[in-house]
């Protein structure tokens, strides 16, 4: 059977399915970037929020500005907007439940006047984003607005025809300043830390040259509160789609698949209203700074400490490398030794707790969420997760070994492309050319990967921490065993 509005009723006896009326359901919300994550999370919640009757009002337009999101824009079409999320337990248990939150979606890519417009309606209060680091359109070592993006370029010419988010969003702004409507509130909930600071940021700065008097509009109505999100979401398997054939007759072209954890912390800061998600766990707090710190610096480290020397040992898997003594013992005193101790006290927190239940959560067995996509645009995650807490070891005094480490083997694989197993890493990186290049110069210039200064600042500066690196990708050059070389930096086998 079809996943379809039409066929709700038939497949509500065999699996969960909205208990609203989805046909009284306003869209409040537009999110752009309609990607598993957002339906795993955003979407998850949004969806037991209108399962209450008063919550109409909280609905999801998703919305699609690239080409490549044609694909979505054609399954949710396809199904009415519903879609089946299934949550992976770690003793085996897999639970199914239909999301119907998403009741409608604009793919503007094709159509930019709709999307324009559809946020230019009073109804919608917020506009989110999960568009991932790349798409701010900022210089990652001087934080400015790229203005040299074709694309960029193109939008301000031609207000008409926006390419980028923030052509879109200045659209619709416009619009809605023109018509005297309120502004709507951009929350970001994408994994950038101050991520709200940094949409302001880059909306304002394309505003400004844009249009003065929009820029002012913006600066004084629009509000940006950074939010931290956590829910592991790997890619959904083809897997996923025969479990819900065989198990339930349902036929769903693109489900989710998603572990049972869940977290959302919001700055309380919103121009235009917001939905009463606190009644599910949703936390409203006044600074969302040391959360988004602490789930940045260990959770997506974590996952890069893990990722990044098991695409060369050869582990394809988060759970896989976690199974892996070396490599989770490894993991977890990266945590211990090089993040916790730069990490600002978090409130309701306990540090040591939180850091047990990430290994958990890594070695869930059901999880698998592939090293490929852990790895992948690490050029745009790593200056923001990993790098920064190097940088302040530096300055403290404290342990590098393990961050360093992480850093030579992701110069070490760029340049070889193999892993241990001598099969190509697959490399998901808008950078790999690049990465590659500076990498392969290796032999003339053992530093050549971290002149790169947009991604690796100056860190070829420091003379501890280029002891360390190149010690270690000499090692790795030399014999990329990646066992024995963690095996060395945990007996201490890398000081300097």
């Amino acid at each position: 059977m079809k996943l379809s509005l039409e066929n709700i009723s038939s497949l509500a006896e065999q699996i969960t399915c909205p208990s609203y009326r989805r046909d009284e359901v306003q869209s409040g919300i537009v999110h752009i970037g309609v990607g598993g994550f957002h339906r795993s999370h955003q979407a998850y919640y949004m969806h037991q929020l209108l399962a209450g009757a008063e919550n109409s009002a909280w609905g999801i337009c998703g919305m699609g500005l690239r080409e490549g999101d044609q694909n979505i824009a054609k399954v949710l079409k396809d199904q009415d907007g519903l879609y089946t999320l299934i949550t992976q337990h770690p003793d085996g248990n897999e639970t199914c439940e239909v999301i119907g939150s998403i009741v409608d979606y604009i793919f503007a890519f094709e159509n930019p006047e709709a999307a324009i417009e559809k946020m230019a309606d009073p109804a919608v209060k917020i506009v989110s984003l999960t568009i991932t680091e790349g798409a701010y359109n900022f210089n990652p070592s001087t934080g400015a607005f790229d203005f040299e993006n074709p694309e960029v370029q193109h939008e301000l010419k031609h207000p008409a025809e926006p390419k980028t988010v923030f052509g879109f969003l200045c659209a619709a702004m416009e619009r809605r300043k023109e018509k005297g409507l309120a502004a709507f509130t951009i929350l970001s909930c994408d994994n950038i830390q101050h991520n709200g600071d940094v949409a302001r940021k880059m909306v304002l700065s394309f505003a400004e040259k844009k249009d003065a008097a929009l820029y002012d509009w913006i600066k004084n109505e629009v509000k940006f509160p950074n939010s931290m999100v956590d829910r592991i979401t790997p890619v959904t398997p083809k897997s996923a789609i025969s479990f819900l054939q065989n198990t339930y007759g349902l036929e769903d072209a693109w489900p989710v698949v998603c572990e049972p954890y869940i977290q959302w912390v919001i700055e309380d800061n919103f121009s235009n209203g917001r939905p009463p998600l606190e009644k599910f766990g949703v936390q409203f707090v006044p600074d969302v700074t040391p959360y988004e710190k602490m789930k940045i610096r260990l959770l997506n480290a974590g996952h890069s400490a893990l990722g990044i020397p098991g695409a060369v040992h050869g582990h394809p898997t988060i759970n896989a490398c976690m199974e892996d003594t070396l490599f989770a013992s490894f993991m977890r005193a990266f945590m211990d030794k090089e993040v916790s101790p730069i990490l600002d006290p978090v409130e309701g927190i306990d540090l040591d707790k939180y850091k047990d239940s990430l290994e958990d959560r890594f070695a869930n067995p059901n999880i698998k969420d592939g090293v490929s996509r852990i790895c992948s645009e690490s050029s745009a995650k790593l200056p923001k997760f990993l790098i920064p807490t190097i940088q302040e070891n530096l300055l403290s005094g404290g342990s590098i070994k393990y961050g360093t480490f992480i850093l030579a083997v992701w110069s070490y694989y760029s340049h070889i492309g193999k892993d241990n197993n001598n099969d190509d890493i697959e490399i998901i990186d808008e950078r790999k050319e690049e990465l590659h290049q500076s990498a392969k110069s290796y032999e003339e210039d053992k530093l050549g990967f971290l002149r790169i200064s947009d991604i690796f600042g100056s860190l070829t500066a420091n003379e501890r921490f280029v002891k360390h690196y190149s010690k270690m990708l000499d090692a790795l050059h030399r014999d990329s065993d990646i066992h024995a070389l963690m095996r060395e930096i945990g007996d201490d086998g890398y000081a300097v």
